[in-house]
């Protein structure tokens, strides 16, 4: 009976060792996390469109009837260029005439100063005729204006967009002839959100990509106001752009990136704080390695932040594959199974 009891004895005791070997071998499945940078430089995207620094729409000073139109659609013309002109012959008879008053005025006035110099007008009758001679004297610089208001010249340097009218219609003053686009930089307009117009002190640089091409851009100036959307549009120079060469028009699509600095001069990551665990006073981390074991790594803290997660300062790269949940069951070196977050609508991953 005792021999037998022993037996029995024995064998439980093999059975449950080679339970426990088995159980060595078990897999552990883990969830992974990668380290959320925190404090650091940062880019915000926003979609931005091209635009003329200036579109400008030109008229002439008097109306009249179109004789000539000099430029079309499209064309690149200099500041200073002629781009149309009225018919002016009927200007040019106001100024026959006017000059015609002028000299017979001034003639008079020229016999009156000698009566006058002879003591035989008052001086009241000199300054009349004397002030008549100035107003006939303004009305043909008038007149002559009117002349040089008949032709039309680019006042900057740009394109053509559109010609509103044709030879021998009739214009009004001040009616617009033509749509000129500045020549000058082109500019991307976008609109931010207010926690980024507050920020404007932490932006440092600006990029700009149109059609493949990445272009530096130059902050000209962000609207002090808010759109019903409470959103404010930011203005942006394209430097480095040839206006004659380069493919890029108004209206075009811009892929805009503002980079941020900083935030209060410290970098760091932010963990789940249940992703550490401490060891002699120190803290760590497990990360997952590209053969799926995992290696025990020290990080420093400095604090966590206002939801709870840690705040890592040191010991992270942040690309990096931390294991966020059973890190007190792992050795060094095991091979872990890893598992993603279930989806909403598949509690339980049964799909």
């Amino acid at each position: 009976m005792k021999k037998t009891l022993l037996m029995m004895a024995v064998l439980g005791l093999l059975t449950a060792c080679g339970s426990g070997s088995d159980n060595s071998q078990i897999t552990h499945s883990v969830m992974t996390v990668e380290p959320i940078q925190v404090g650091g430089q940062s880019v915000k995207h926003f979609s931005g469109m091209v635009k003329e620094d200036a579109e400008i729409s030109l008229g002439f000073k008097t109306a009249g009837q179109l004789q000539q139109i000099y430029v079309k659609e499209g064309d690149y013309v200099r500041q200073g260029q002629l781009l149309a002109r009225l018919d002016d012959s009927d200007y040019l008879l106001g100024v026959q005439a006017a000059e015609a008053q002028y000299r017979q005025l001034r003639d008079e006035v020229g016999r009156l100063e000698k009566l006058y110099a002879g003591r035989s007008i008052s001086k009241n009758d000199l300054q009349k005729a004397q002030a008549g001679l100035e107003q006939v004297e303004v009305n043909l610089k008038n007149n002559r204006n009117k002349v040089d208001y008949t032709r039309l010249y680019a006042p900057q340097s740009g394109y053509v967009q559109s010609v509103n009218f044709e030879r021998a219609e009739m214009v009004n003053a001040g009616t617009g002839v033509f749509t000129l686009l500045s020549g000058g930089e082109l500019q991307v307009e976008v609109s931010i959100p207010a926690s980024l117009y507050v920020a404007q002190g932490k932006m440092e640089r600006f990029t700009g990509t149109v059609m493949g091409q990445t272009y530096p851009l130059q902050l000209v100036s962000i609207t002090p106001k808010a759109d019903n959307n409470q959103l404010y549009r930011a203005l942006f120079a394209i430097k480095g752009v040839n206006r004659r060469e380069s493919r890029i028009t108004s209206g075009m699509n811009v892929s805009v990136d503002i980079h941020m600095g900083a935030e209060n001069g410290a970098e760091g990551y932010q963990l789940p704080i249940h992703a550490l665990f401490e060891d002699s006073g120190k803290s760590y981390v497990w990360v997952v390695q590209p053969d799926s074991t995992v290696t025990r790594r020290e990080v420093q803290l400095s604090g966590t932040d206002e939801t709870g997660n840690a705040l890592v300062s040191s010991g992270l790269q942040g690309d990096e594959q931390v294991v966020k949940a059973g890190v007190n069951v792992l050795l060094d070196g095991e091979k872990v199974k890893i598992v993603g977050q279930p989806s909403a609508t598949n509690i339980g991953g049964l799909k």
